[in-house]
C-alpha cells in the first residue's frame, strides 16, 4: 500500500482519536456505543483499516459531534480520490479508464512520463496494447473488453498530433527488451518507437543500461502539467495533486533526464533491442 496513502489513512485516524478523547470516551466506550468490536475501534484509529462513510457518520454521533461528520467523510473522500484501487477501476473493463485518460489528456498541454519496464501507453502499437490488456484482464481477474480498449486507447494518440502539445518521457532501455508479448509484437512496437522520434510534440529519450544515475528509476510515473502525477502499482493507481508530491516528482524526471539519450543515440539503441529479437 502506498505510503502517501497510509499517511492519510494514520492522519484521519488520528482526528477520530481526537474527538473521541474530547468527548471524555475511551475505545471501549465508543465500541459500545456504536455496537462495535473493540478491535476495529482501535484499527480506525492507528489507521490500519479505512473506514465507510457511514463509520464517519456514526463516530460523529456517538461522540456528541454530529456537526463534524461532513468534515470526516470530505477526509475519507480526499483519500478515496488519492487512492484509486484497479479491481474498482477496472470493475467493468479496461475500456473506462482509457476514456479517462482521454479526457486527461485533453486538458493537458504538458505530459512528462516515466517508464521501466514498459512502452508507453500513448506509443504503443495495437498488438503490443492488445497484449497488456489480455494479460492485466487475467491478472486481475476482470471482465475482458480487450478490442475497446485496444481501440480507446489508440483514439487517445490522436492527441500526439495536436500542436502545442508536448510529450516527454524516458524509458529505461530495460522497457525495449521487456518481453511480455510475443517477439513478432515486440519488434513492430520498437519500430513504431523509433518512427516517433523526431516528431515536434515528442521528446523521448533512452535510459542506458550503463548510464551513470543519480537515482535509480523506482518506477514508472506520468505528470500532468504541474498540477497531477499518476502513479501506477500493482493493486492501485496514487493520483498526487498536491503540491508537494508535484515537486518530488518533477525532480525525479529530471535527474533521470541528465542520464537519457536523445535523437540518434536513442534510435540506435531501440535498433540493438529489436536486432536482439532475431526473427529470422
Amino acid at each position: 500500500m502506498s505510503t502517501d496513502f497510509q499517511s492519510a489513512r494514520v492522519a484521519l485516524g488520528a482526528r477520530l482519536r481526537e474527538l473521541r478523547t474530547e468527548a471524555g470516551l475511551d475505545g471501549k466506550g465508543v465500541a459500545a456505543a456504536l455496537g462495535w468490536q473493540r478491535s476495529k475501534v482501535s484499527r480506525l484509529e492507528t489507521g490500519k483499516q479505512t473506514p465507510s462513510s457511514a463509520d464517519l457518520t456514526a463516530w460523529a454521533e456517538a461522540v456528541g459531534r454530529a456537526d463534524l461528520a461532513s468534515e470526516l467523510k470530505g477526509r475519507l473522500v480526499g483519500l478515496e480520490t488519492q487512492y484509486r484501487s484497479w479491481r474498482r477501476q477496472l470493475a467493468g473493463g479496461h475500456r473506462a479508464r482509457q476514456e479517462l485518460a482521454i479526457a486527461e489528456t485533453s486538458t493537458t498541454q504538458t505530459i512528462r512520463g516515466v517508464e521501466v519496464s514498459r512502452i508507453p501507453g500513448l506509443f504503443q502499437t495495437a498488438d503490443y496494447a492488445r497484449h497488456a490488456f489480455e494479460v492485466n484482464a487475467e491478472f486481475r481477474q476482470v471482465p475482458r473488453d480487450i478490442e475497446d480498449a485496444v481501440r480507446t486507447r489508440i483514439r487517445r494518440q490522436e492527441c500526439l498530433y495536436e500542436p502545442g502539445k508536448k510529450f516527454k518521457f524516458l524509458v529505461w532501455e530495460a522497457a525495449l527488451h521487456m518481453l511480455t508479448c510475443p517477439r513478432e509484437v515486440m519488434a513492430a512496437q520498437l519500430d513504431r518507437l523509433a518512427g516517433l522520434i523526431g516528431l515536434d510534440t515528442i521528446e523521448l529519450g533512452i535510459i542506458p543500461f550503463g548510464a551513470q544515475l543519480r537515482r535509480a528509476p523506482g518506477h514508472g510515473f506520468w505528470i500532468y502539467d504541474r498540477r497531477l502525477v499518476i502513479v501506477e502499482t500493482i493493486n492501485a493507481e496514487m493520483w498526487l495533486d498536491d503540491e508537494e508530491n508535484v515537486v518530488l516528482y518533477e525532480r525525479a524526471y529530471d535527474w533521470m533526464a541528465e542520464a537519457a539519450v536523445h535523437g540518434p543515440q536513442a534510435r540506435r539503441l531501440i535498433g540493438r533491442a529489436r536486432a536482439s529479437l532475431d526473427l529470422s
